[in-house]
């Protein structure tokens, strides 16, 4: 009698449950990833190519004039695209000061307050508001013997010894940096609120218990526990400096000395038609938003290093554990009171 081996057939990967996971997962990766290699990472590329090219939109390929770094230098020679760096400076300011006035009502809206809601809402309905009709808002705002100067003239200013807010070159890049202020306000204050509301109540307690005060509750408990929200914050704020564009580019169009980084790129690229030198120049901007994430990563590394992400600063840790000793003992001389009697 001879034995007889039955094979199982060999079942096909793709059919089975691990297999067809795999294939779903990949057909969702294959779209996005497509897209961004196509929009994104495949421009960039030509971009960076560009930069070493003297050469116009039309300039066919073979006509195009490799220059070498020739184009990275002339961004730190000319006047017209180094200089506008420079106006960074004041959004950086302003960006900063945005942030502070931000967290201020942050922490106060954070908790029950009359009319919060209504106030968060105001504040955040500008950051809905398209940056085009902003801009157009604000030339209207500044404008000589408008609403601004109207203003100030019910106040008692002479309208003789007021500035042209958009021409004098002492205000007018101040005067656009508040547009941006208005602007952005409300966005970071909402962000701030989501992380303020998220920390949790019993370290109030506890550092009211330990008899701290409303700063050192902010300094050591609201504070810490953001730091996150804080630091993310703070990169888009010096990052969005560095890139200025809408405000200037509608109300000014970059004149009276207002043209930002962003501004002057535009006009090299699609007025000058200087393509090689607008690549340069966007590469040039990439590197320094990169620099500029880097040391501010770094710096809040440096400030919050006694506060960990997952748990609360070590003195509001310290409030806490004070506070549940003195409970405990509370509870403790309750209990034997109440054996006594």
């Amino acid at each position: 009698m001879t034995d007889v081996t039955i094979t199982q057939p060999r079942r096909n990967f793709w059919r089975t449950r691990k297999g067809q996971q795999i294939a779903i997962t990949l057909l969702f990766l294959v779209v996005p990833l497509t897209l961004l290699v196509v929009f994104t990472y495949f421009p960039f590329a030509e971009m960076v190519k560009f930069s070493f090219y003297k050469m116009k939109y039309t300039t066919p390929v073979e006509k195009r004039v490799y220059v070498g770094l020739r184009n990275y230098v002339d961004v730190f020679k000319r006047e017209d695209c180094f200089g506008a760096l420079k106006l960074s400076v004041y959004y950086m300011v302003g960006a900063l000061l945005q942030l502070v006035i931000a967290l201020y009502f942050a922490t106060i809206l954070s908790f029950k307050v009359k009319g919060g809601n209504l106030f968060k809402g105001l504040m955040f309905f500008p950051y809905l508001i398209n940056g085009i009709a902003i801009g157009f808002i604000f030339k209207f705002f500044y404008t000589r013997g408008f609403v601004l100067d109207t203003v100030l003239m019910w106040l008692g200013a002479s309208q003789e010894n007021l500035p042209y807010w958009l021409k004098d070159q002492s205000v007018n890049n101040w005067s656009l940096v508040a547009t941006s202020v208005w602007r952005y306000f409300g966005q970071n204050m909402v962000l701030f609120i989501g992380a303020i509301m998220s920390v949790d109540d019993s370290l109030y307690e506890a550092a009211a218990l330990d008899g701290a005060n409303k700063w050192q509750m902010f300094k050591h408990i609201i504070l810490p526990s953001i730091k996150t929200i804080v630091t993310l914050n703070i990169i888009l704020s010096i990052t969005g400096s560095l890139s200025a564009f809408e405000q200037p580019y509608v109300i000014t169009s970059g004149a009276n000395g207002t043209g930002t980084y962003f501004v002057i790129m535009n006009e090299i690229a699609h007025t000058s038609q200087k393509v090689g030198l607008a690549s340069a120049m966007a590469v040039v901007l990439l590197l320094i938003i990169f620099a500029c994430t880097i040391l501010q990563k770094l710096f809040f590394t440096y400030i919050f290093r006694d506060a960990n992400s997952e748990d609360e600063s070590y003195k509001a840790k310290r409030a806490r554990i004070k506070a549940e000793k003195l409970q405990r003992k509370e509870l403790k001389k309750a209990g034997k009171g109440g054996a006594r009697a």
